[in-house]
């Protein structure tokens, strides 16, 4: 029971924060919005583990490498798909980001040495021909650059997030805990983006309107802080793979809500490409099947001589015939 209920949380959580990113697209600088998201995800998250005494601080020759997962889980790629949802459907964008899962095999091979399987090729096919579907009338009947530069937005920002999945596997093999790693990468890209915020002299605007805060308390409180535990802890319980399902689902809830808040509006190619996507993602994760005529039962061992027949009575002895003596009482 407890294993449902966290999958269900991660799946709507996840599932929900793509349309509160759209939400937060407007008169905010999009770095200064992904700025307040992170600073405030990192205080809620430093806190907690203050208060809970489990922070602890990495060592120095594991610093480059929470560096790496901030720039990429907690920064640059965020920065990505809050521009991609200036020009594309956030529903969209969270089925682009599904196909983390193809990314993350093939990074897994080029840093890790993982095997790239049959599976991974045909579960690529699958995810682009499913994107051909979704997009193609936009891109190329009508050749809308806006959608073309909002779907290379989204791929770029899920490029980011596989390679910040690589930073954090290393980590988690050094012995450093997620939501440690988390803890300082949160903090580490909040500090990255006010550096670009300096440098590009991108005007800090504060956040105003009811709809804005709420996406952004939601983003950082819900989406960053209890999105991640609720995953990780779901990751402890049932394994990385079964819990990695949430990606096959996340993208159902998102254009659910994209479809009624943002008007997308779905069409035959569209369902199929999306059913293409989603069968990609379940071809990742499915185990492969035994086969069973290879399994050859080994041959019957030689029964012992003698096994099988009937086992004979026990004679009595001429000693247990003779009566024996009573006991004194």
């Amino acid at each position: 029971m407890a294993n449902a209920v966290l999958f269900i949380a991660t799946v709507l959580i996840w599932g929900t924060t793509w349309i509160a990113i759209a939400m937060q697209v407007g008169p905010v600088p999009v770095l200064v919005s992904v700025f307040y998201r992170f600073a405030l995800a990192a205080v809620i998250l430093v806190a907690v583990l203050a208060v809970m005494r489990r922070l602890k601080v990495p060592a120095l020759r594991d610093q480059p490498f929470i560096l790496a997962q901030a720039l990429c889980l907690f920064s640059l790629n965020f920065i990505c798909f809050y521009n991609a949802a200036a020009s594309i459907p956030s529903g969209l964008i969270s089925v682009i980001f599904s196909l983390a899962t193809i990314y993350n095999a093939v990074n897994a091979r080029l840093f890790f040495g993982d095997r790239i399987t049959g599976r991974t090729l045909i579960a690529a096919a699958l995810g682009a021909t499913g994107l051909l579907l979704l997009f193609g009338e936009e891109v190329v009947v009508d050749f809308d650059m806006g959608t073309l530069k909002g779907i290379g937005l989204a791929a770029l920002g899920t490029l980011f997030f596989s390679l910040g999945n690589m930073a954090s596997r290393r980590n988690s093999a050094a012995g450093i805990s997620p939501l440690t790693a988390n803890a300082w990468g949160m903090t580490y890209g909040a500090i990255i983006l006010l550096v670009l915020i300096a440098v590009t002299q991108t005007p800090i605007v504060a956040p105003s309107g009811i709809t804005y805060l709420a996406a952004l308390l939601y983003l950082s409180a819900i989406g960053s802080v209890i999105g991640f535990t609720t995953y990780l802890m779901l990751v402890s319980r049932i394994g990385s793979s079964s819990a990695a399902y949430a990606t096959v689902l996340f993208p159902i809830v998102a254009l659910s809500l994209s479809t009624v808040f943002e008007g997308y509006h779905w069409t035959g190619l569209g369902l199929i490409g999306l059913a293409l996507t989603l069968l990609g993602n379940v071809i990742i994760f499915a185990r492969p099947l035994k086969r069973a005529a290879l399994i050859r039962l080994p041959p019957p061992s030689p029964r012992p001589r003698g096994e099988g027949k009937m086992p004979q009575p026990l004679r009595p002895s001429p000693t247990s015939r003779r009566a024996r003596p009573l006991s004194p009482s």
